[in-house]
C-alpha cells in the first residue's frame, strides 16, 4: 500500500489549484498491479476543472487499465478529505462495492473505507444488463 500511497502524495505537490489553493493528489491501482496517479486541475470556468481521481482513472483507462482496484487520495490536512460525490460514482464505474480507498494526509494513510461506506446503495454497470 505504500506505492500506491507515496503516488498520490506525489501527485498532490503537482495539483494546478491557483484558485482554491486545495491541492489533492489521488492514485489508482489497476487489474494488471498498475499505479495511475492524478491531481486536481483548476480552470478559471470553475466547472471546468477536473479532480484528482478523475484525472486519476482517466490515466489507468489510458494505459489500457479497465479496473480499480485499490485508491488512494491525498489532502492537505489535517482533515480527512473524501471523493467528491462526482468522483464516488466515478470510480463505481470501474470498481466495486468493496474498493479499498485509503484516505491520507502530508503524513501518511489516516483511514481505509470502503467504496460502499461512501456510496452506498449505489447504481452501478451491471443495473444496465439486460437478461
Amino acid at each position: 500500500m505504500d506505492d500506491i500511497v507515496r503516488l498520490a502524495q506525489k501527485m498532490m505537490t503537482r495539483a494546478y489549484a491557483p484558485y482554491s489553493k486545495f491541492h489533492v493528489g489521488a492514485a489508482v491501482r489497476d487489474e494488471s498491479g498498475a499505479i495511475h496517479g492524478g491531481c486536481n486541475i483548476e480552470n478559471v470556468a470553475y466547472p471546468q476543472g477536473l479532480c484528482a481521481e478523475a484525472a486519476a482513472i482517466a490515466a489507468l483507462i489510458g494505459a489500457g487499465g479497465r479496473r480499480v482496484l485499490e485508491c488512494a487520495v491525498v489532502g492537505p490536512g489535517p482533515e480527512v478529505i473524501t471523493p467528491c460525490g462526482g468522483c464516488r460514482q466515478k470510480l463505481r464505474e470501474f470498481a466495486a462495492d468493496d474498493l479499498k480507498i485509503h484516505l491520507c494526509g502530508p503524513d501518511g494513510l489516516h483511514r481505509t473505507v470502503t467504496l460502499g461506506q461512501l456510496l452506498p446503495m449505489s447504481f452501478a454497470p451491471h443495473h444496465l444488463e439486460r437478461p
